[in-house]
């Protein structure tokens, strides 16, 4: 992805993050990285007496996000800091700018990772399996009272579902929601990532299925012949307390929508052979599988945005509608 004059940073936005450089560093290129959707994600490579590196910068730049911005930001730069010493891949922080006080927007700096999104078809089975093992990395994560991140919010309700318009099968819609009206199970809560599915993991190596691009959220230094491996996890800012199966089911129905319905099925199995919390099971699992899923309702457009800019023209709303009411069905025959 070639560099325009719109891939800089304002004037005040460079000034700060030049102030958060080494004496004698300075930005030599900026790129915009492909595959997010909240915010503005910039690789700026730097220059200077000890060598080369790169960092991200993250802008929140939707109205919505920038109201909420102090928060996500500042909750993020904590979590990162929290997770330099866990062994979980993910960026350290360098500077945040949580309410845009130095910057037009609100802005959080940090080191690039190595790696880049892949949600290509091929390799999928081999990255869902990395993926698996990745998540019960991070719900092993400790914390003390003081660094536990917030309780979980649920990001959909009985009364806010909205069913695809043009759905051949109301009922099984129905059928569903009705899940989804009661109290949430019980649970053993863990630390959650909260929004970990393959748009927020950078793989590096040469494995199956690799596209050779770099743009995603990507970096470089890959090993020419190594197999694929996870290179990093991003995007902290809605990292909760809650139960597993609500990382497991946010995978999943990203999986089902990426790659088909039985690579979201698969994906809790994937998860408990990788030594993984255990997880609830028949109507209690269900709950959480639908809670996540029809908070995709209607057309999963939102996420699929992303992952079309990254080569998956395919996805389109009408394909999408039928992966999720076909994954809502496998889901009610498996565990309802």
């Amino acid at each position: 992805m070639g560099e325009t004059a719109d891939d800089w940073p304002d004037r005040a936005t460079y000034a700060w993050v030049g102030k958060q450089l080494a004496p004698g560093e300075r930005i030599e290129s900026v790129r915009r990285l492909r595959g997010g959707w909240t915010s503005w994600m910039r690789r700026l490579d730097i220059s200077g007496p000890q060598g080369g590196r790169s960092l991200v910068l993250r802008s929140f730049v939707k109205p919505f996000y920038v109201r909420h911005a102090p928060g996500l930001l500042t909750r993020e730069a904590d979590v990162l800091r929290l997770l330099a010493g866990t062994g979980v891949p993910a960026p350290r922080p360098v500077a945040v700018d949580a309410v845009g006080e130095h910057c037009d927007h609100p802005s959080l700096l940090m080191t690039l990772l190595p790696g880049e999104v892949r949600v290509d078809d091929a390799g999928a089975a081999e990255r869902a399996g990395l993926l698996a093992g990745q998540l019960a990395a991070v719900h092993r994560v400790e914390v003390t009272d003081r660094t536990r991140p917030r309780d979980y919010e649920a990001w959909t309700a009985p009364d806010r579902v909205r069913v695809p318009e043009d759905t051949g099968r109301p009922l099984l819609w129905r059928r569903a929601i009705e899940v989804i009206r009661r109290e949430p199970p019980a649970y053993e809560p863990c630390f959650l990532h909260r929004d970990f599915h393959p748009g927020n993991v950078l793989f590096t190596g040469r494995g199956e299925g690799l596209t050779g691009r770099e743009e995603g959220l990507a970096g470089r230094g890959e090993e020419p012949g190594a197999g694929t491996r996870i290179g990093g996890v991003v995007d902290w800012v809605e990292t909760s307390w809650g139960p597993a199966d609500l990382d497991i089911a946010h995978c999943s129905t990203a999986l089902a929508l990426l790659h088909g319905v039985p690579a979201g099925m698969d994906f809790a199995e994937r998860y408990a052979g990788a030594g993984g919390r255990p997880v609830a099971s028949g109507a209690d699992h269900l709950y959480w599988r639908l809670l996540d899923a029809l908070a995709h309702a209607p057309d999963a457009e939102k996420v699929a945005t992303p992952w079309r800019e990254l080569g998956r023209a395919d996805l389109t709303p009408g394909v999408l509608t039928e992966r999720l009411e076909n994954y809502v069905e496998c889901l009610l025959d498996r565990f309802g």
